[in-house]
């Protein structure tokens, strides 16, 4: 009987690593754009807190992303704190601090 090789489709880890780092740069960017338009943008911020802790949950796995929704719910729903960069920050902690263990 032949066996064939075992084959996963998960990504590489270091493939992960980069398109995480582009994600997490857009989705800051998108946090930053309410300061184009000043009272109209701390309104839109009402919508992208709720996404943005979830985005943050479900890109960065474990205690990390978990403990980064919350902190990037609060930050984006409250009003002119946008400036922190909380996906950025978060995959800095994941990927270069905790060296990218517990994303697989």
């Amino acid at each position: 009987m032949i066996q064939e090789p075992i084959s996963s489709n998960t990504p590489p880890l270091k493939s992960n690593k980069s398109s995480m780092l582009i994600l997490s740069l857009l989705f800051d960017g998108v946090g930053i754009l309410s300061y184009i338009v000043p009272l109209f943008g701390e309104a839109i911020d009402v919508f992208w807190a709720p996404i943005s802790g979830l985005l943050l949950v479900i890109m960065f796995k474990g205690t990390a992303g978990k403990l980064a929704g919350i902190f990037g719910f609060i930050e984006e729903a409250l009003p002119f704190v946008d400036v922190i960069p909380t996906f950025t920050i978060t995959w800095f902690y994941v990927y270069v601090i905790k060296g990218g263990r517990g994303q697989e």
